[in-house]
């Protein structure tokens, strides 16, 4: 990890999840409002778990042409769009309502298909997106983990490198407790806008050691990141 990649990261800090969630929804409105002035439409690939509720909620109330606007899972796992752990149901339920409903929603899961064969058919589906992506928004998860790139993936390495170029991965780690799909870390970093969200004091330890050392996958992902890397966090 080299010096000018930590002097990239912009920290963003907020007393509460209010107010990170409110800040980090005007940011990310207002970067889907600038791709759409420019490009007509705009593609937005967010990310699952309890942290990005709250800013969900805020950004579908966002007054933005929204019908012109895809989203896409930044990852998901292997499960039934309906189950309590899917991400597609986490934002279907968050974001895809008020204002925002009005946008497309692009699945990574797919029923009938096992895990690698669904990864080729959603690579096809992001290949058809305006790339690069307009707004990626990470989290970051207790061991480092970012997307699912696991540091236990016993092909962590070639995940990375991504010699096929796919856009779509297919991961296998025993901490995911399930099979998942990721976006590859070269579409999540030549993301126009490369956001991580994480809430609390001992997820901005590890950020900061992540970075200053540089091995784990939240490090990993954010060097390789085309833009500077914006950091909201909330205590």
């Amino acid at each position: 990890m080299t010096a000018p990649f930590k002097q990239r990261l912009k920290w963003n800090e907020f007393a509460s999840p209010d107010g990170v969630a409110e800040a980090l929804a005007k940011t990310v409105g207002q970067a889907l409002k600038q791709a759409i002035a420019e490009r007509g439409r705009a593609t937005l690939a967010v990310s699952g778990g309890r942290t990005p509720r709250l800013m969900l909620q805020a950004l579908s109330l966002a007054a933005i042409a929204w019908e012109k606007v895809t989203v896409v899972l930044v990852d998901e796992r292997f499960v039934p769009s309906g189950s309590a752990r899917s991400n597609e149901k986490l934002v279907r339920d968050h974001l895809m309502r008020n204002r925002a409903g009005r946008a497309a929603l692009m699945p990574l899961f797919r029923a009938d298909a096992s895990v690698e064969e669904a990864a080729t058919l959603a690579s096809v589906a992001v290949d058809a997106l305006p790339l690069p992506l307009d707004v990626a928004i990470l989290g970051m998860g207790p061991d480092g983990h970012t997307a699912s790139f696991f540091p236990d993936a016993p092909n962590l390495e070639a995940l990375y490198e991504n010699a096929e170029g796919r856009t779509v991965l297919p991961v296998h780690a025993e901490s995911a407790g399930e099979p998942r799909l990721t976006l590859s870390m070269q579409v999540l970093g030549a993301a126009r806008l490369l956001a991580v969200h994480i809430e609390g004091t001992e997820r901005k330890t590890i950020l900061t050691q992540a970075v200053a050392d540089g091995k784990l996958p939240i490090a990993r992902v954010l060097a390789a990141a085309a833009s500077a890397p914006q950091i909201y966090w909330a205590p």
